[in-house]
């Protein structure tokens, strides 16, 4: 049973009398009709039973043709027991009215839908509204006093921030209009301020608008349409006269605020229907699914983002015309259908459907109520498959009569009995890890097999009981490339020691102390440049955008504007329920954190991240079967802008091998990673200012926090080779991984993983201009760490990367074979995008080629890159590969 109240709101005038409310605008029938169908007893009828035992003068009236064929409707009498003013009960005007007093009576007597389907009173508190004024002039004068005259309570501001403050604030905030000058953008930017209103958590009932000059309407409504574009409702000329500006007022508040709030009563019925624990999908007209509830993620096996948008066809696998025939009539249907889980399994679900009319007379929609009632579980399938496997003889465990047929080898017989005795006490625990599940079955496959058999599965238990199981051995590494040998041998080993190396990712870094100085807020100038970075960001998710372009017009601070446009791209404003001004503010102090004296680990290698992620974001949301959600896009993107946050440059074995204070805070153990994630929480959660999580609640904040941590750790270049050996094994070449489910969670996490971190190495897979300019600084990053190496008499982590000697194009060709190539060949076959092992190979062998003529010094690599800017790059560069 759901009973649904009305908080008690003592700006509220009037009683409200059981039933006098009207139906919401927009598809109220549609929640009250799944509520109605999901819940054990009615809500109209404890609503009647109520009124009756409490309210003696609430009769029942027979319907206008006085026939009794029980079109009952709930009737109210006014609070002192009597009828209305014209005797007649239950009898209404405009379906606008909020409160018993302002509802005059009407002709029309209540339909039985009303009494079927009970509607909610929608709010009416005092309205508040938000004027936003960068100036007293004569037309902020005259709102303030059409503002009073309304009764409304009004609140002023000066500025963007502070109105959105205000609008956030808990106390006070919350305004049902608010009032912008959109008249001087240059002092409030209308339109940043309306997107961050509109992202800004409770504001979708919220009426905006922008008060205009004039001649804004008169010559050119592009401002116009931009401004309604960015979530204002309404745009009024401007006006001093107090009539004028009460007028507009009083229009707003009954076509847009009383709308709205009668809108904003569907939020209780939709919370009660997705709280009901019978699963609920609601279709459209043409059977696409329109809503689901939280039951049934667990009937169909899949994620509400993967119901909602698709046929019934592709959810139910019988015939759905039998259902139609019934609804299509306006008769609810009650059957048994099939429906494939996304496991594959075929569940037998008993399916009540009932037709909804919201405008018309035919259908509109469709409720569907799922109940399963029998069928193949997972729990079944695989109690199956464990009664499937052979068994052990029924013998005592560890005597001679249990020793494997055939088998004399010395070493099984006498550890037979101790594996045994293990086995059966480790499957009494209360506790059980996969790989303990499979040890068991192996150890009874293992007692019908052959004696050759049986020593082969010796063998594979002896591996799977070992720590590490993906930790990578090395192998094929040529002794004769020093160079290769230093820095892929450097990748596997973290900790204290002189022959370590360091790589392009976070694992390569101390903290030395001292960001970029604090600059306050970045403004570009309105000149060429501002048409030009307009220009570059249209191109912000394409494969060959100009990162290097982007750090000059931006004087070395690109993450703040790729961010934002990112951000606004991939909707993560309103995922996070959180306003534009706040996240520029965060990736402000986000950039400043990063230092812009390194060549390589600066806020620019953060930007391009941030825009490989972005494109690898873009492309997985264009398969058929949806990857990632949008808290998995927001976070992914997040994480990439803040994987090498406070670096400086340094490698994790030189923090180590000079005892620095992470070092052992850290405990010589991920180092770098550990410090950029909690540097991140920490820098967030300091000021409320630039929190971006604030609004989440504590379960989001969570599940964001977890897979934020999760893929900055996973740039940790010593567990790579686990990684990609994981991904390969569930993802692997040789399959189709289209087939391979995506919502286990494991799954999910193997994906992020492998995304930042193909995201934070991609740099060979980009046009080789860029590329080489990347190695070009990273070069230069590792030369001056062994410089100082030398200086401070410190072990050398990378003895091959002296400026005087090192071949940059041999560190690039071991880099590609031993690192980038198996994984980016992996990557690509599970995110098919081609571009990048083009790109790979094509630098590959222009290194292969580099390091033919001699070009290895970095004096030699940047002669080359004169050469190479001035050759065609970009979209048709992929081409002529």
């Amino acid at each position: 049973m759901i009973i649904v109240t009305e908080e008690i709101n003592s700006g509220t005038s009037g009683a409200r009398s059981p039933g006098s409310g009207r139906g919401s605008v927009g598809t109220p029938e549609v929640a009250a009709a799944a509520v109605e169908g999901a819940v054990t007893a009615t809500i109209v009828a404890e609503v009647m039973q109520t009124s009756e035992e409490q309210e003696p003068n609430v009769e029942l009236a027979m319907d206008s043709n006085g026939d009794g064929d029980g079109s009952e409707s709930l009737l109210s009498q006014s609070p002192g027991g009597t009828s209305s003013s014209s005797g007649r009960y239950g009898h209404r005007q405009s379906s606008l009215a909020l409160t018993p007093e302002e509802e005059p009576l009407d002709s029309y007597p209540r339909l039985i839908s009303d009494l079927k389907f009970p509607n909610l009173l929608p709010p009416n508190p005092p309205i508040k509204i938000l004027i936003a004024f960068c100036k007293n002039d004569p037309v902020f004068e005259a709102l303030v006093t059409a503002s009073h005259r309304l009764n409304f309570e009004p609140t002023f501001v000066k500025s963007a921030e502070t109105a959105i403050e205000a609008f956030q604030n808990a106390a006070t905030g919350g305004h049902h209009i608010i009032v912008v000058d959109a008249r001087y953008p240059r002092i409030i930017e209308a339109d940043v301020l309306g997107r961050s209103i509109r992202n800004s958590k409770g504001s979708q009932h919220t009426t905006m608008v922008a008060v205009v000059k004039k001649n804004l309407f008169e010559k050119d409504d592009t401002a116009v349409i931009s401004l309604l574009d960015v979530g204002f409702n309404r745009c009024i000329i401007e006006s001093p006269h107090v009539s004028i500006c009460s007028s507009e007022l009083r229009q707003i508040q009954h076509s847009l605020v009383r709308p709205q709030n009668v809108i904003s009563t569907q939020q209780a019925l939709y919370t009660a229907l997705h709280r009901s624990r019978e699963a609920v999908i609601i279709t459209d007209d043409s059977l696409r699914a329109q809503y689901a509830n939280r039951a049934s993620e667990k009937v169909l096996n899949m994620k509400l983002d993967e119901i909602v948008g698709r046929s019934l066809n592709d959810l139910v696998t019988a015939d759905i015309s039998n259902i139609l025939s019934h609804t299509t009539r306006h008769k609810d249907y009650e059957g048994f259908i099939s429906t494939r889980r996304k496991s594959q399994e075929t569940l037998h679900i008993h399916v009540r459907a009932v037709p909804v009319s919201c405008i018309g007379r035919n259908p509109t929609h469709l409720v569907l109520i799922l109940e399963q009632t029998s069928g193949t579980t997972l729990s079944a399938l695989a109690s199956d498959a464990l009664q499937a496997l052979p068994h052990g003889k029924e013998v005592a465990r560890g005597s001679l009569h249990s020793i494997r047929r055939g088998s004399f080898d010395v070493r099984s017989t006498a550890s037979d009995g101790l594996r045994r005795t293990s086995l059966a006490k480790l499957s009494q625990l209360p506790l059980e890890a996969p790989i303990t599940k499979v040890l068991s079955l192996l150890a009874q496959v293992q007692e019908n097999c052959s004696a050759d058999e049986s020593k082969l599965l010796d063998r594979v238990m002896e591996f799977l009981k070992r720590e590490g199981l993906y930790s990578p051995q090395m192998k094929e590494i040529r002794t004769e490339d020093p160079v290769a040998t230093d820095l892929i041998g450097a990748l596997l080993t973290q900790g204290p020691t002189n022959i370590l190396s360091s790589r392009r990712s976070s694992n390569d870094s101390i903290i030395r102390g001292g960001g970029r100085p604090s600059t306050g807020s970045i403004v570009f100038n309105k000149t060429r440049e501002s048409s030009q970075l307009s220009e570059l960001l249209n191109s912000a998710l394409s494969w060959d955008f100009e990162i290097f372009k982007l750090e000059e017009l931006t004087e070395k601070r690109p993450l703040v504007c790729l961010g934002l446009e990112l951000f606004r791209r991939f909707d993560v404003y309103n995922t996070f329920c959180c306003d534009e001004v706040t996240f520029k503010l965060w990736l402000i102090e986000i950039e400043k954190k990063y230092h812009s004296d390194n060549t390589y680990h600066n806020s620019t290698h953060a930007a391009d991240v941030m825009q490989a992620t972005a494109c690898y974001l873009q492309q997985l949301s264009n398969r058929e079967t949806k990857v990632m959600d949008r808290m998995d896009e927001a976070t992914a993107l997040i994480a990439a802008a803040t994987h090498d946050i406070d670096h400086p440059g340094r490698s994790s074995a030189f923090l180590c091998n000079s005892d620095d204070r992470l070092a052992l805070l850290y405990n010589d153990i991920c180092v770098l990673e550990s410090h950029h994630a909690a540097t991140t929480f920490r820098l967030t959660m300091a000021d409320d200012k630039i929190n971006i999580f604030k609004h989440l609640d504590r379960e989001s904040y969570k599940l964001a926090r977890s897979i934020i941590v999760d893929m900055i750790l996973a740039t940790e270049m010593t567990r790579h080779f686990e990684h990609l050996a994981k991904f390969v094994s569930v993802f692997g070449t040789d399959v189709d991984s289209k087939e391979t489910t995506h919502d286990n969670d494991d799954n999910q996490i193997l994906i992020r993983r492998m995304l930042i971190k193909c995201a934070d190495v991609s740099n060979p897979t980009r046009p080789l201009k860029f590329c080489v300019e990347w190695a070009r600084r990273i070069a230069e990053e590792y030369f001056t760490q062994t410089d100082e190496e030398k200086h401070r008499n410190l072990p050398i982590v990378m003895p091959m990367f002296d400026r005087t000697t090192c071949s940059i194009s041999k560190s690039q060709i071991g880099f590609i074979e031993y690192i980038i190539h198996d994984m980016m060949d992996a990557w690509n076959s599970f995110i098919e995008m081609p571009e990048i092992v083009r790109y790979m190979e094509h630098n590959y062998s222009k290194w292969k080629l580099f390091e033919e003529q001699g070009i290895n010094t970095l004096s030699d690599i940047k002669r080359k890159q004169l050469t190479l800017n001035s050759e065609t790059t970009g979209s048709s560069s992929i081409e002529e590969l």
